[in-house]
């Protein structure tokens, strides 16, 4: 059995969004499994009122397997990362990841403030020894399959290093979540070659040809559209938190682009989005934030409920597959 703890308060239309997203998770997981909803309980309970009108006797009944923890502290989008840690420690965001610490829950997923989920989970949960910093996992969808890129912004400088751990959370996540049996890890660069990059890529680049990696060498960014370099398929694309989030970004605007242009030559909404569809994250769900000891999903701030849905199964997924266990031992290799 999996329990997973979603933020109820989190993200730009809670509650709403996140209890729709539950309702919606509750149809798809096994009864086995258990939803844990975080935040006032109060606003829960009306809001789970609301949703339910003229809902089916069978929904209802799987309703009332959720657990509701209350917790009457919100942390706002705007607060600073250090209000989850010190400023607000009966937050729906604390209390949820502190079920997991406490061994009452096995995963944690919200819409909330980025930076604040980043800093409480890795005060919460802790580092997995051998790590220096917790580093974001997103999937990107490619001409081929999907890659996983990893850091998409937690950490704006790295050393090489750290490049190097993101390597491996990246090798740990491609083959749990992704089911690459040997994933080939490409370092982002401006060039192939090995002495193309700042010194951080470079330093890496050397450090990686040793790691015990599928290691395939530099990639670039006209690559990761098309899923492969002229070495062959890319499973994870390594790179610092800057470059990542910029990368994340130029992605998310793809897609209103380019249906921006093919509106003006007569594609309809219905057209373009069946043939772009694998471009929406709200398929992906949400990013887990790897290294930490347990299970940490965020997800977009403007997530929607299906989004936060896909969320709290991407969640699941990390829990069934011992995610976090296999980082351990990668990390300890």
């Amino acid at each position: 059995m999996a329990r997973i703890a979603l933020d109820v308060m989190g993200g730009d239309h809670a509650p709403e969004a996140p209890v729709a997203a539950a309702l919606l998770a509750v149809q798809e997981l096994a009864p086995s499994h258990e939803l844990q909803l975080v935040g006032r309980e109060a606003v829960i309970r009306e809001e789970l009122s609301r949703q339910l009108v003229g809902a089916s006797p069978m929904l209802r009944e799987a309703v009332s397997t959720f657990a509701i923890i209350d917790a009457p502290e919100v942390i706002e989008m705007t607060d600073k990362p250090s209000v989850a840690i010190r400023g607000k420690p009966n937050s729906s965001m604390a209390v949820g990841l502190r079920l997991q610490a406490d061994g009452q829950s096995d995963a944690f997923v919200s819409a909330g403030n980025t930076g604040a989920q980043m800093a409480a989970s890795t005060f919460i949960l802790r580092l997995h020894a051998g790590l220096s910093r917790p580093a974001i996992a997103t999937v990107l969808p490619t001409a081929r399959q999907p890659v996983v890129m990893l850091d998409a912004g937690a950490n704006v400088d790295c050393a090489a290093a750290e490049l190097v751990q993101f390597a491996r959370l990246g090798h740990v996540f491609a083959k749990d979540i992704l089911g690459r049996a040997t994933p080939a890890v490409g370092l982002l660069s401006i060039g192939e070659e090995a002495e193309k990059g700042n010194a951080a890529v470079k330093e890496a680049h050397q450090a990686l040809l040793g790691a015990g990696l599928h290691f395939i060498g530099n990639v670039e960014g006209r690559d990761i559209p098309m899923g492969a370099c002229d070495r062959g398929p890319i499973d994870v694309v390594v790179c610092d938190g800057f470059t990542g989030n910029v990368l994340l970004k130029f992605y998310e605007s793809v897609a209103p682009m380019m249906y921006g242009l093919l509106k003006q030559v007569g594609v309809t909404k219905e057209q373009f989005g069946m043939a772009m569809q694998s471009l929406d994250y709200a398929k992906y769900g949400g990013a887990p934030l790897l290294g930490v000891k347990g299970v940490s999903i965020i997800c977009h701030g403007k997530s929607s409920p299906e989004a936060i849905k896909n969320g709290i199964l991407a969640g699941l997924r990390a829990v069934e597959s011992e995610m976090s266990r296999h980082v351990g031992e990668q990390l300890g290799a």
